[in-house]
């Protein structure tokens, strides 16, 4: 069986300044995953310990450096999806919560269902999970933007990974502090199952990233999964479920895709995407920060 790993970290503008902190942030997730993969972990520890690596990096907007809405506060989305049972769950518009993806896990295990606000944040602490300030996730960075209300060029955009294990398992996984200056109880397509992520067993799994209120009516996870019909690779999957977004809606978006077969896939009509991969069949992991740009690795 193919071990693979993907993991994303938004479609977004990146500044050449950021090229760095993306390519070093995605890596270090991909390792963090891959680690587990390795030792014969399941796909659901590997995507968890992936997207905790992102969620505690300010480069990106998941839980640590998550972008403010207009009151100037943070809330955070995340959801976890597993394909041999179509098990899922999530956690939208909460507070105080170091790891939101962890919650979605528990959610999924215990009983699928979707938990907001303070019902989520309760869940949380009722299970132990980690728990901050709401204002110890907000970076000085994103308060600076929010206070002299700038332009932010290398916005920060949701984050995901998809891993498939040795049990041929697939799970795909999303992280988000939703879009600077969001009016508050906004939720995006993140946590919402089929359009911020899918997992289906017999065909492959996806995590987006991008504008929630383009991917959502076009359903862009599931749109993307079903494209991997008649054994259609990733990559060809990836890029037609973007271009159908084009056609139908304005906005930037981008995906990852994994087949049970292992193979990857991923696609962008944003200028740029951070992106890791990793499969048993490759030598060294394979980053980026858009899809055309020059390959990088660990040993290069």
């Amino acid at each position: 069986m193919t071990l693979a790993i993907i993991v994303h970290g938004g479609a977004k503008t990146i500044e050449d300044g950021k090229a760095k902190a993306n390519i070093d942030g995605c890596t270090a997730a991909l390792e963090a995953g891959w680690a587990i993969l390795h030792r014969g972990g399941s796909a659901k520890d590997a995507v968890e310990a992936a997207i905790r690596v992102l969620e505690d990096d300010p480069t990106f907007n998941a839980s640590m450096g998550a972008t403010l809405d207009t009151d100037g506060e943070v809330y955070l989305d995340a959801g976890m999806m597993e394909g041999d049972n179509l098990a899922w769950g999530g956690v939208v518009a909460v507070q105080g919560l170091s790891h939101p993806i962890s919650v979605a896990r528990k959610i999924m295990e215990e009983k699928p269902r979707l938990l907001a606000s303070e019902g989520a944040e309760r869940f949380a602490r009722e299970n132990g999970f980690e728990m901050c300030k709401p204002k110890d996730l907000i970076t000085y960075e994103q308060r600076q933007h929010f206070e002299k209300q700038e332009a932010v060029m290398d916005r920060p955009a949701t984050v995901g990974c998809v891993a498939l294990d040795a049990n041929g398992i697939l799970v795909s996984g999303t992280s988000t502090g939703g879009v600077a200056n969001q009016p508050p109880g906004r939720v995006g397509d993140s946590a919402v199952v089929g359009c911020g992520l899918y997992a289906d067993g017999q065909l492959g799994a996806c995590s987006t990233t991008g504008d929630g209120e383009s991917i959502i009516p076009v359903v862009l996870a599931k749109t993307a999964v079903d494209l991997l019909s008649d054994d259609r690779h990733p990559d060809e999957a990836a890029q037609m479920a973007i271009e159908i977004l084009k056609q139908k809606v304005t906005g930037e978006a981008g995906c990852i895709l994994i087949d049970p077969q292992g193979r990857v896939g991923w696609a962008h009509n944003s200028q740029g995407m951070a992106v890791a991969y990793l499969t048993s069949e490759m030598e060294k992991p394979a980053v980026f920060t858009r899809k055309e740009s020059e390959r990088y690795s660990q040993k290069d």
